[in-house]
């Protein structure tokens, strides 16, 4: 018998907060086992030659690469995007705006009407020309320190990953699991704007996001394991409350703002964290006892999708022309 619902949420939201503590002991054991890995070969080829082969030095390992790529992630989303979002939106505007007040006076025409004009176009062109194309460079970016993050720690615990049948077997589901998450995404969205009573939606919202948060920073590891989106998803349903106090913790988190690029930078900081929490922990097994099926809604959606796509393909294909 597995363990109760209040049981299984209280060692997801511990296991959730283990990767802030992880980081500092794995990062130890990589680099411990990296550097007799590059010093017992060269001690060996010193004692046959010692004339002709000088020691070697220890070339660059996963754990100074987990560091490196938490501590990137950190600046880049919060030293750089952050802070420019908080600049302009708590110091610039502002300023400016106090700059209007005190040459024109607070009730005055210019105050009320210009500076609304100037304000709306100072957004426009702060978001087009600086945050729009730096958020489209962070995620391209985040997204490979990212799998480096998850890859150097499972090769550390599990080993070699294990690959997928084939290329395009790997890149359809990588494909379909996207859309399936942006259509959860859509789906918790929805679901606080369409139960009227507010802390109702909004819990459910957030049980959404916390399953979706915990599908993110366990799919690196099931990816890795070769597992195929159904395979991830029914395993995620069926230990429901597991995964919902795993993703608890970034989903309060990234809630903390009314701005949604504050937002995603808090998680985009903050989430490499939960990818090595989601690489060390056993998930509590509670079996098909709370079963959901949150995920049908999106996963139908998106056969459909790629159902009429294939069709609509394969109608504009042209038969070959028998040759004579």
């Amino acid at each position: 018998m597995g363990p109760s619902i209040p049981s299984a949420v209280a060692k997801g939201l511990y296991d959730s907060v283990r990767g802030m503590v992880a980081i500092f002991y794995l990062d130890k054991e990589i680099n411990e086992r990296a550097q007799k890995r590059s010093t017992f070969p060269s001690t060996i080829r010193q004692r046959q030659s010692p004339s002709i082969c000088p020691p070697r030095k220890a070339k660059t390992n996963d754990g100074s690469k987990i560091v490196q790529n938490l501590l990137q992630c950190a600046l880049l989303n919060g030293g750089v995007y952050l802070l420019s979002v908080l600049i302009f939106e708590y110091i610039l505007l502002p300023g400016i705006g106090f700059m209007f007040i005190c040459l024109f006076s607070e009730d005055s025409f210019v105050t009320a009407k210009v500076w609304s004009w100037v304000k709306d176009l100072m957004v426009v062109i702060f978001q087009t020309a600086w945050l729009v194309p730096l958020f489209l460079l962070s995620k391209i970016i985040n997204t490979l320190w990212f799998q480096d993050i998850a890859n150097s720690a499972f090769r550390h615990t599990r080993g070699r990953p294990v690959p997928f049948p084939s290329r395009a077997m790997y890149f359809a589901d990588s494909v379909f699991s996207a859309v399936v998450q942006s259509l959860f995404l859509l789906q918790a969205t929805l679901t606080s704007y369409i139960i009227p009573i507010y802390p109702l939606g909004q819990a459910l919202y957030t049980v959404q996001m916390a399953l979706l948060y915990s599908l993110y920073s366990f799919e690196y590891k099931w990816f890795n394991l070769g597992w195929v989106l159904d395979k991830r998803l029914s395993f995620l349903e069926e230990n429901m409350p597991y995964f919902i106090g795993f993703g608890l913790p970034l989903a309060l988190l990234t809630q903390i703002s009314n701005s949604w690029l504050i937002n995603g930078c808090v998680f985009s900081i903050i989430f490499p964290l939960f990818i090595i929490s989601g690489n060390q922990a056993t998930p509590a097994l509670t079996g098909r006892t709370f079963n959901l099926h949150l995920f049908a809604l999106a996963m139908a959606a998106t056969n459909i999708i790629f159902f009429k796509t294939i069709r609509h393909s394969m109608k504009n294909v042209k038969p070959a022309v028998p040759v004579s």
